[in-house]
């Protein structure tokens, strides 16, 4: 087998196994946001299907796969279906650029978790997973659903505004490694605690996290869906597996951006003390991905105005001002 065959079946099967894996944490993560949710609520959540409500996941897999795929009357057909593909695919190919774990040796190998190491993989992250948006815009518009175009109308609204914050609050990031890499990101932060970019910038690190917020459409920051309405925004119209791709990309988001940022402000897969690489970016994304479904119980949705005031009031002159402060430091 040449060497390019080799590296591209390589490729191929870590493909594979890092959307199976995804896919199967964004299910299994529907059950530990109804768990902790329901445990700050004083609920049981799932509880009866399997030990401990574990098999719950299943169950509603099996109810997603079996239930009948309606399509409304005057839809576009064809853009009502591939909305949900569009949403799904763009979370996964956004995790392509991320390094999951250090690099580890088996059976005499080094594997490297990561789909492609890209000098430009920040760019890349943001352009794939900002494309979700037109899943959500373009599944409201062809459902021929006033709730539905009303909710991707207030999904394109919030995600144009903060993907400019998202980018902005990673300049200064930028300008201080002088790279676009991940790996480059994680290496610089090297060392110990004290080298980690949260300290020397906690004003792009609160930047980042609330516009990870919009990107993952969660609450308080998300104008996508609204509890007190009823209603599930771009995707009030649909059902079945369409409904649940909707759902699998929003949750693959929230592990990308719970890894992301671990990796950019938090040190990564650096080792620390006698722990591991791969334990401290388990438990630092496993925290991020906790403060995700913890603000959903804690805290009602801010209104559009409110949210837009965040963006263009707040958060865009916050951002000027540290790419302005980092260049002059810098300098």
């Amino acid at each position: 087998m040449s060497e390019f065959a080799l590296n591209f079946a390589f490729t191929f099967a870590k493909c594979l196994i890092i959307i199976a894996l995804i896919a199967t944490m964004a299910g299994f993560a529907t059950y530990i946001e109804r768990k902790v949710i329901a445990y700050m609520q004083r609920r049981l959540g799932p509880a009866i299907v399997g030990p401990a409500g574990v098999l719950q996941v299943v169950a509603d897999m099996i109810k997603l796969i079996t239930k009948e795929d309606t399509i409304p009357t005057h839809a576009n057909k064809f853009l009502y279906k591939i909305s949900p593909i569009i949403s799904a695919a763009a979370a996964l190919v956004a995790i392509s650029v991320v390094p999951l774990l250090p690099e580890f040796s088996l059976f005499g190998h080094t594997i490297r978790p990561i789909i492609a190491d890209i000098n430009v993989a920040l760019l890349f992250l943001l352009g794939a997973s900002a494309a979700g948006i037109y899943g959500l815009v373009i599944g409201g518009l062809a459902s021929y659903n006033k709730y539905g175009l009303i909710g991707s109308f207030r999904a394109f609204l919030q995600l144009i505004s903060f993907e400019v914050i998202n980018a902005l609050s990673l300049i200064p990031i930028i300008m201080i490694v002088g790279s676009l890499s991940l790996i480059d990101i994680v290496n610089t932060q090297s060392g110990g605690i004290e080298k980690w970019f949260v300290w020397k910038e906690p004003v792009c690190f609160a930047l980042f996290l609330i516009a990870s917020f919009v990107e993952c459409n969660r609450t308080p920051l998300c104008l996508t869906e609204n509890e007190t309405e009823l209603l599930a925004g771009a995707s009030t119209a649909y059902s079945g597996l369409r409904g649940g791709m909707f759902f699998i990309g929003e949750y693959a988001n929230m592990i990308t951006y719970s890894i992301v940022i671990s990796l950019i402000f938090f040190g990564g897969y650096n080792s620390f003390w006698f722990i591991p690489g791969w334990v401290m970016i388990a438990l630092k994304a496993g925290f991020f991905f906790f403060l995700f479904l913890w603000s959903r119980a804690a805290f009602p949705h801010l209104r559009p105005d409110q949210l837009m005031a965040l963006c263009w009031k707040v958060c865009m002159p916050l951002a000027l001002l540290s790419i302005l402060i980092t260049g002059i430091v810098i300098l």
